[in-house]
């Protein structure tokens, strides 16, 4: 067990005698599962709180982020990514816990995000993670799956069930590159089965999800979950991604319904939008998009959420991040739709 391991699971010993303690006291929170899932990426919540970020609701009172998200939004569900060995600290296993039992202690659902990399990963960046870079694949496949059982055993010892978790991160051309390309025959596939099989020891009834960007483009999902069904990759559900304008949300998210049919009828799974984002000056075309999302996709019978990618965020966050729908730490209106929309 290397230093890092062994400083988290001390950690973890003294969360859990303090959890121990505290729950003779305090009633164990109730997190109601199933139904459509009105979400919200969060992951920068620690890092913003220790910068010295606050939030406030519609009127004014400043309060956590996460409750002012459930009651002023609508949101119920909360979805956190999970980093390797990030340099910072932020969205390892002990941050990512954190947030989770905050989550949880709020009654709300809550998605794991497994980017298996040190940092970000998109279509652009797939980083295999620094310790694990000179690892053929079966020593890969022992990395992810120990990977997803270290985060999701800290969750289970706390009493926390998460209802999905996502084996990737807009995986387009599959992950942890070159090794993990979809290019490279039937790895990705692999590597994707060994952290789906790890969730499953674990959590049998949760749902694993393989997440693309571009829910408007069918070519993304037909180039990957062939080559899943080619090489027996398992999964529950198909996860998307959607960055739609002012002037094109409609087509955008016609589009996506649209690839929602398509995706049952062909792999026979249904979808989740794991992440989308506006403007932050967009909050009436937000709005509106959501609405209409959630009103012609719950028509497919196959279409399960949206998880806006955090909206906490103020303008400029991070290097240059628009797409948050607060504003002076207060919620926009942009997701009104989930509290309009039963």
């Amino acid at each position: 067990m290397n230093i890092t391991a062994i400083l988290f699971t001390s950690l973890l010993l003294c969360a859990c005698c303090a959890q121990k303690q505290s729950s003779e006291q305090n009633p164990e929170p109730v997190v109601v599962a199933g139904g459509f899932a009105k979400g919200a990426d969060v992951s920068w919540i620690s890092q913003m709180e220790k910068e010295g970020l606050v939030f406030k609701n519609k009127n004014g009172k400043q309060g956590e982020c996460m409750q002012i998200l459930k009651e002023d939004c609508g949101v119920n569900s909360i979805r956190l990514r999970v980093w390797v060995d990030p340099e910072d600290g932020w969205n390892n296993i002990g941050d990512v816990l954190v947030k989770a039992r905050r989550a949880h202690e709020l009654g709300l659902r809550l998605m794991i995000d497994f980017h298996f990399s040190d940092t970000w990963a998109d279509p652009g960046h797939q980083i295999t993670p620094k310790a694990w870079q000179d690892y053929n694949l079966a020593q890969l496949k022992e990395a992810v799956a120990g990977h997803v059982t270290q985060m999701l055993s800290a969750l289970d010892y706390f009493g926390i069930c998460p209802e999905w978790v996502q084996i990737g991160n807009e995986t387009r051309g599959g992950f942890m590159y070159p090794l993990g390309s979809a290019e490279n025959g039937s790895n990705f596939a692999e590597l994707v089965n060994a952290g789906y099989d790890a969730v499953k020891a674990i959590f049998p009834q949760t749902k694993v999800i393989v997440h693309l960007d571009g829910g408007n483009y069918m070519s993304h999902y037909t180039y990957i979950f062939d080559n899943l069904k080619k090489y027996n990759g398992k999964y529950d559900m198909v996860g998307m991604s959607l960055y739609p304008g002012e002037s094109d949300w409609k087509e955008q998210a016609n589009d996506v319904v649209a690839n929602i049919n398509t995706i049952w009828n062909t792999y026979g799974v249904p979808v989740m939008l794991c992440e989308i984002g506006f403007d932050y000056t967009q909050a009436q075309a937000c709005n509106e998009c959501i609405a209409y999302l959630m009103r012609l996709g719950k028509t497919t019978g196959h279409f399960e959420g949206i998880f806006y990618w955090e909206p906490e965020a103020p303008a400029g966050y991070n290097g240059g991040y628009n797409k948050g729908c607060f504003v002076n730490g207060a919620p926009t209106s942009a997701l009104d739709a989930f509290i309009e929309m039963i």
